[in-house]
């Protein structure tokens, strides 16, 4: 196994990453911008080296830099983590380059997945069902309208180089198609610098269904069960959840074969989530492969029981698969929600500010929380807004849904506005319970998932003045004698009545209260 990794990457995947290699002996260095400098994956490394300034531009992406400090620390290999790097295929070389093992798959693999359209003709020779549509290399408007037509509306136009939901149109009738295929060309054009799209049928009431696969240097490959991530805003995924609901073994294993079969057709090596469209006649269809670790990974680990970041540190050191397809079991069910820095009553609209109050429910064999922040760090402009990931397990998804409920409950946070009250009020939602899925859920029911605040604020702050004032009393330590006048907790003065200053915020702006004890 190796000694000594670098993690390239920051927040809550290089904590998780940290945590792996440390339990299995592994030093880590970590590397960091100047607006990271006191971030939670520096303090857990055991070496730390500066990269640059707070832009991933100039910090996190520059693959020369990252190479360079691998060479000087002495690490033997670099985990990617997810983002930045993790599926840049000139990264994934350099490290080759330089007698560093890249922690992820062949540069080769990356390359043959970059490409949206490269990749739905290397599932179609190795048998992989596709959605209906186009896919080639002529982009005139003529052969691409005559597409349209052949596959019919509503369809779907896609950035072959994209992600994210950019350079992506839903096109209702050919009287559309033009202005539609021009905006998508432009946006793709601006995000990725290729306006080259695909066309796909567009599935009316899809589910967003990924498989779990694992392939070593020896040519064998597993599939770890599925996941459902059907609950997405503007193409990113709120809530997953594994396995996947009503899902059918038979579904499960045709699914999950597929699956193996497309990372083996471009010589996969490590994780990879190979990413489905399930329609509502059971059929699927492929839609992507991503070439990285996921950041839903852990319902995964929670319902196989496996630490997949261990998975790949052992694949990467050349060991075989740790368990073949027939040793994998399935227990319970999990969840996860990603806990943003975000306004969901504003359109989602990323926030930033200080985490001035931070409380997260207790860990424990039902409730896990991943994150790289803590108590009084900062939420900047630079990064993704992702505070934590909230998973939660249990026996079956009735009761792993009461525990996600109750966990974002008990989470607190102040200082930055969060979507912990949408989260509670999408799990918590009647047709979330009922199994009511598909990519539009949260359009469909947006009734149900932003219901307006009841609570009067007067007593919002009434209230919690109260929960802090008997927060404080009952962490005191107080003297042995109960008779002690300084047993008491009346704030007593002689001649005078004490008045304890308090300072609340709410929705960023701050209250000064005086608590006038009895």
């Amino acid at each position: 196994m190796f000694n000594k990794i670098l993690i390239a990457n920051r927040g809550e995947i290089a904590c998780r990453v940290i945590q792996t290699a440390h339990r299995l002996g592994i030093r880590c260095v970590a590397v960091y911008s100047e607006a990271d400098r006191h971030a939670r994956h520096v303090a857990m490394a055991d070496e730390a080296f500066l990269l640059g300034p707070a832009p991933s531009s100039e910090s996190y992406l520059r693959a020369d830099k990252i190479i360079e400090v691998a060479k000087a620390s002495g690490a033997q290999a670099i985990h990617p983590g997810y983002g930045f790097l993790s599926e840049n295929t000139d990264f994934a070389k350099a490290c080759e380059a330089n007698d560093i093992v890249f922690i992820g798959p062949p540069a080769s693999a990356i390359a043959s997945m970059g490409s949206k359209s490269a990749a739905k003709a290397i599932m179609q020779d190795a048998g992989v069902p596709l959605v209906p549509g186009y896919h080639g290399d002529d982009q005139s408007p003529d052969l691409l309208r005559a597409e349209a037509e052949k596959c019919g509306f509503p369809l779907l136009l896609k950035a072959v180089a994209g992600g994210g939901g950019k350079g992506m149109r839903v096109v209702e009738a050919m009287s559309e198609f033009d202005e539609a295929l021009a905006a998508a060309q432009r946006e793709a054009k601006n995000a990725f610098g290729n306006p080259d799209m695909l066309i796909e049928k567009y599935l009316t009431q899809p589910r967003h269904v990924e498989i779990q696969v694992f392939c070593d240097n020896l040519g064998n490959g597993v599939y770890l069960a599925e996941r459902d991530c059907s609950v997405q805003r503007r193409h990113q995924k709120v809530i997953e959840e594994a396995p996947a609901p009503g899902l059918s073994d038979e579904t499960r294993k045709a699914m999950g074969e597929a699956a193996v079969r497309a990372a083996q057709a471009i010589d996969y090596v490590g994780a990879g989530t190979v990413e489905f469209l399930y329609d509502v006649d059971g059929s699927f269809y492929f839609m992507e492969m991503n070439t990285r670790l996921q950041v839903e990974h852990p319902v995964t680990e929670m319902i196989t029981g496996q630490d997949l970041v261990e998975w790949q540190l052992r694949i990467a050191n050349g060991e075989a698969l740790p368990l073949q397809q027939d040793q994998i079991r399935l227990r319970g069910h999990a969840l996860e929600a990603r806990i943003y820095a975000e306004d969901p009553d504003n359109d989602f609209l990323p926030a930033t500010g200080t985490l001035r109050y931070l409380r997260t429910p207790d860990e424990n064999a039902h409730v896990r929380v991943d994150t790289g922040v803590v108590e009084g760090d900062e939420v900047s402009i630079h990064y993704d807004p992702m505070i934590a990931k909230l998973i939660v397990w249990d026996d079956n998804r009735e009761r792993a849904i009461n525990r996600m409920v109750q966990a974002l409950e008990e989470y607190r946070i102040s200082g930055v506005k969060t979507n912990i009250r949408f989260l509670h009020a999408l799990a918590d939602s009647a047709p979330f319970r009922e199994e009511d899925l598909d990519t539009g859920f949260i359009g469909k029911h947006e009734d149900l998932l932003f219901p307006p605040a009841q609570l009067d604020e007067n007593l919002g702050l009434v209230l919690s003045a109260c929960f802090f004032l008997l927060r404080s009393k009952a962490e005191q330590t107080l003297p042995a004698d109960p008779f002690s006048p300084f047993a008491r907790q009346n704030s007593w003065r002689l001649n005078s009545q004490y008045a304890r200053p308090m300072t609340l915020l709410s929705d960023d702006v701050q209250h000064q209260l005086s608590i006038l004890e009895q």
